[in-house]
C-alpha cells in the first residue's frame, strides 16, 4: 500500500484497528457528516448531472468530478443524490481528503479492494459494488490525466 496516497494509507490503518461494527459505523458517520465540504459547487456542475459523472452500480446515485490544479494534481468533487447514502458520502469524503492534491501516480494506483479495508468484509454486495464504482472513477480520472501527459 506504500504507493497509495499517504492520507489514504493512514485512514485505512485507522479502520484496521476497529473490530466492532458499531464503532466502525460511528467512524464512517463522522466522515459522512463532512460531506458538505466535498459536495460539487455550482461552478463545477449543476443538476441534472451528466451521466458520464455517475458512479457505476451505485444505488445512492453518486457522482464524481475531477478538476486539474495548477500543480498538476486533481481536486475531486462529489455528490450523492440519495440523502440516505451515508456510505457513499463517507467514501467520497475519504477519497477527497486522501486523493485531492495527491500525486496522480498514487491515485492511479488505487484498488477497489480499499472499500473492504474501510467498510469491512461483511459489506453487502450491492453497496460494495457501488462504492467500488466511486473508487474506480477517482482512479480513472488520475489515469486519464497521466495518459494525456505522455
Amino acid at each position: 500500500m506504500s504507493n497509495l496516497p499517504e492520507k489514504l494509507v493512514e485512514t485505512v490503518a485507522d479502520f484496521k484497528h476497529i473490530t466492532d461494527r458499531r464503532e466502525r459505523a460511528e467512524y464512517l458517520i463522522e466522515f459522512a457528516e463532512r460531506f458538505s465540504d466535498v459536495k460539487v459547487p455550482a461552478g463545477v456542475a449543476v443538476k441534472p448531472y451528466e451521466e458520464e459523472h455517475r458512479a457505476p452500480a451505485c444505488e445512492s446515485e453518486a457522482f464524481v468530478w475531477a478538476l486539474e490544479q495548477p500543480d498538476g494534481t486533481l481536486k475531486y468533487y462529489f455528490d450523492v443524490l440519495n440523502p440516505q447514502g451515508l456510505s457513499a458520502m463517507a467514501m467520497e469524503v475519504i477519497l477527497d481528503e486522501s486523493c485531492s492534491g495527491a500525486p496522480l501516480e498514487e491515485v492511479a494506483a488505487l484498488h477497489t479492494g480499499v472499500v473492504f479495508d474501510i467498510f469491512g468484509k461483511e459489506i453487502s454486495m450491492g453497496k460494495g459494488q457501488g462504492l467500488m464504482g466511486i473508487v474506480s472513477m477517482v482512479q480513472n480520472e488520475a489515469r486519464k490525466r497521466l495518459g494525456s501527459q505522455n
